[in-house]
C-alpha cells in the first residue's frame, strides 16, 4: 500500500507537468479512487485496465528499441551511426567509476522489478495455476530481458555517460531518442507514457496488497471478515482497506513536499526484506517437499536462492552505508518493519489466548 501511494504521488508529479495550477494531491486521491473502484467490480476489469496500460508501456518500449539499433546502426537514419563509441571512447572507458558505479546503478535498477511475485499471487485465481504460471514465470523472463535489459543496453549505448545523472540530465533520455529521430511532440508522449506506466504499477500493486491481505485473513494472520468475498467473487473488503492505505500514503504529499523520499524508501526496504522471506521460505518449501513432484522446478536449487539472498542482504546493506539518499530506506523502513512485527505478535498472542480459552470452554 505504502508503494501504491508512492506511485500516486509520482502521476501526480507527471501530471503537473501538463497541470501545474493543480495540486500533486488532488491527482494522486482522484487517481487512487479510481483505481480501487476498477479493482473493487472484478478481476475482468483489473485485467483489462492492466492490459492497456501494459500495451502502452510494451509499445513505447519496442519504438524505442527500432528508432534506437537504427540510429546506432545507422540504417534508415540518414545519419552517421552512433555505435559504441559512446560506451568505450569517452574518457574513463567502459565502466568509468568501476564496480561500485555499477553497483550503485543496481539500487536504482532494482526498483524497476518490484512486483514480480505477482505471477504466484494470481495463481488464486487462475484456471488452470499449474500450466498458467510456470508459461507465466517463463514469459517474464524473456520480456525483462528484452524491455528492460535490452532498451537499457540501447540507453547507455546513444547517451554518453558524461550526460548522464540528475544533475545534468534536463530530458529522459527516451524523450531524446525520439526528438532526435524527428518525432513531433515527444516530451509530451512519454509524458503519457510514463504517466499509464505509474498507473499500471498503481493498479497491479492494489490487486496485491487486496488479495495479499485476503490470503492472511484467511490464513488466521488478520482478522476473519478481512477474508469475505463479494458476490461476484472479489475480496471487495482486503480492496477497501488497501484502498485507503493507499489514499492515505498519497495525501501525505499534501503535508510534506519530501513524501515521496519516505514512501520510496519503505517502499525499498520492504520490497528487498519480501524478496529475502520469499527465497527463505522457498529454501523450507523444497527441503519439506523433498521426494514429490512438484509441476514447477527452481533450475540451480539451493545456489540460486542463497545467492540470491546473499545479494539482496548486501544492497540493504549498501543502502545503510550510503548517507546521501539510500540510507532513507533504512531510517524509515527498520522503523516501519519493527512496528508491524510488533503488531503482529500482539495480534497472535491475542489468537492464541482465544484458541486456549475455546479448547478449555469444551
Amino acid at each position: 500500500m505504502v508503494a501504491v501511494g508512492g506511485e500516486a504521488i509520482a502521476v501526480g508529479i507527471y501530471m503537473g507537468f501538463r497541470f501545474p495550477g493543480v495540486p500533486v494531491c488532488m491527482w494522486s486521491i482522484a487517481f487512487g479512487i479510481a483505481l480501487v473502484y476498477v479493482n473493487c467490480r472484478s478481476v475482468k476489469n483489473f485485467a483489462s485496465f492492466e492490459y492497456w496500460f501494459a500495451l502502452v508501456k510494451v509499445v513505447a518500449i519496442l519504438a524505442f528499441i527500432v528508432v534506437g539499433l537504427s540510429h546506432l546502426f545507422g540504417i534508415g537514419t540518414g545519419t552517421a551511426a552512433v555505435g559504441m563509441r559512446n560506451l568505450t571512447g569517452l574518457p574513463g572507458g567502459f565502466m568509468p567509476h568501476g564496480f561500485g558505479g555499477v553497483w550503485m546503478g543496481v539500487l536504482m535498477a532494482i526498483f524497476s522489478f518490484y512486483g514480480v511475485e505477482i505471477v504466484a499471487v494470481t495463481s488464486g485465481e487462475a484456471k488452470d495455476p499449474s500450466k498458467a504460471i510456470p508459461q507465466a514465470l517463463r514469459s517474464m523472463v524473456l520480456r525483462l530481458t528484452l524491455f528492460y535489459i535490452l532498451a537499457l543496453g540501447i540507453m547507455l549505448a546513444y547517451l554518453p555517460w558524461t550526460e548522464a545523472g540528475a544533475k545534468v540530465v534536463q530530458q529522459s533520455p527516451f524523450v531524446k531518442l525520439f526528438a532526435h529521430a524527428g518525432i513531433a511532440h515527444a516530451a509530451g508522449v512519454m509524458n503519457f507514457v510514463v504517466i499509464t506506466a505509474a498507473l499500471s504499477s498503481m493498479n497491479t500493486n492494489i490487486y496485491l496488497s487486496s488479495r495479499t491481505l485476503f490470503s492472511l485473513a484467511r490464513g488466521g494472520y488478520s482478522p476473519s471478515w478481512i477474508g469475505k468475498l463479494s458476490a461476484n467473487g472479489t475480496p471487495l473488503v482486503a480492496t477497501l482497506i488497501s484502498g485507503v492505505g493507499t489514499l492515505v500514503a498519497a495525501g501525505v504529499s499534501f503535508f510534506s513536499p519530501l513524501a515521496y523520499n519516505y514512501l520510496f524508501g519503505i517502499a525499498l526496504f520492504g520490497g528487498i526484506f519480501v524478496w529475502i522471506v520469499i527465497l527463505v521460505t522457498h529454501l523450507r518449501f523444497r527441503r519439506a517437499w523433498r521426494g514429490r513432484t512438484l509441476p514447477v522446478r527452481m533450475p540451480f536449487f539451493p545456489v540460486a536462492q542463497i545467492t540470491g539472498i546473499a545479494l539482496l542482504v548486501a544492497i540493504l546493506v549498501t543502502m545503510g552505508l550510503d548517507t546521501e539518499f539510500w540510507n532513507i530506506s533504512w531510517i524509515v523502513g527498520v522503523p516501519w518493519l519493527a512496528a508491524v512485527s510488533v503488531v503482529y505478535f500482539v495480534y497472535r498472542k491475542r489468537i492464541a489466548q482465544a484458541l486456549l480459552a475455546d479448547v478449555a470452554g469444551t
